[in-house]
């Protein structure tokens, strides 16, 4: 193994860093905003941490706070935040392919932090067959250190700041937001993300709960893969 300080440590170490740091600057205010309202549902700072570190999973972290918030029972957050993370196992999938040869022990410490944000970043360089595991490892890392300071800091800033204030609570909308332009490169993709939006607001008004959201994102890409074939048979016949 190569140590850290060398040439190629140092390499490994910067390429991660240089390809990370978007992630780190958006986990900043994120991981603050659900350190406050973490801190708002009754969570202490040590709470936070311990949950930033065990579930590392932004968007199942700020439903299980919202839950939390809300009374409801430890099953039915288990639940829902299980569902919600149920896109890991196709993210992870997609991810495996390049990581045939990886250590287990390596694969486990990789897929203990991929993320949305992670993996819009590795799976372009993967593709391009220009990163290797190691410069993930520092992608992933980097991030879940940031991710949890920040939410630790937002936790004991918390009690300072008043209740919905600064626009805190539209901070997991505004990621998510920000995540979707960015992965939108192509006319199925902006098809795909209406369908789910339109599906997701019409279930919304009609079932209870969140169950909507893994609904419509069900149908939204069933109705994408569908479409994309059909798309690639029209051309194959007319080439």
């Amino acid at each position: 193994m190569t140590p850290p300080s060398s040439p190629a440590g140092s390499t490994i170490l910067k390429d991660g860093l240089n390809a990370g740091w978007p992630i780190c600057l958006g986990y900043l205010p994120i991981g603050m905003a659900f350190g406050v309202l973490a801190q708002k549902a009754g969570l202490t700072p040590l709470q936070i941490g311990l949950m930033s570190i065990m579930v590392f999973a932004g968007s199942a972290q700020f439903i299980a706070v919202s839950m939390i918030a809300g009374g409801a029972s430890a099953p039915a957050i288990i639940t829902t935040t299980f569902v919600v993370n149920l896109r890991h196992v196709l993210m992870s999938s997609a991810l495996a392919v390049y990581l045939r040869a990886a250590h287990r022990g390596a694969l486990a410490l990789f897929a203990y932090g991929v993320t949305d944000e992670s993996f819009a970043v590795n799976l372009p360089r993967f593709n391009a067959r220009s990163w290797s595991l190691p410069r993930a490892l520092v992608v992933n890392h980097a991030a879940n250190l940031t991710w949890f300071v920040s939410t630790v800091a937002g936790g004991i800033g918390g009690r300072f700041i008043p209740e919905g204030a600064l626009g805190i609570d539209y901070a997991l909308v505004a990621m998510f937001i920000c995540l979707l332009v960015f992965q939108i490169r192509k006319l199925i993709h902006l098809l795909t993300a209406l369908v789910a939006g339109i599906v997701a607001v019409g279930l919304a008004l009609m079932i209870p709960g969140n169950s909507y959201i893994v609904i419509a994102s069900i149908v939204a890409a069933t109705i994408g893969v569908i479409v994309q074939r059909r798309l690639l048979r029209s051309n194959s016949n007319h080439g």
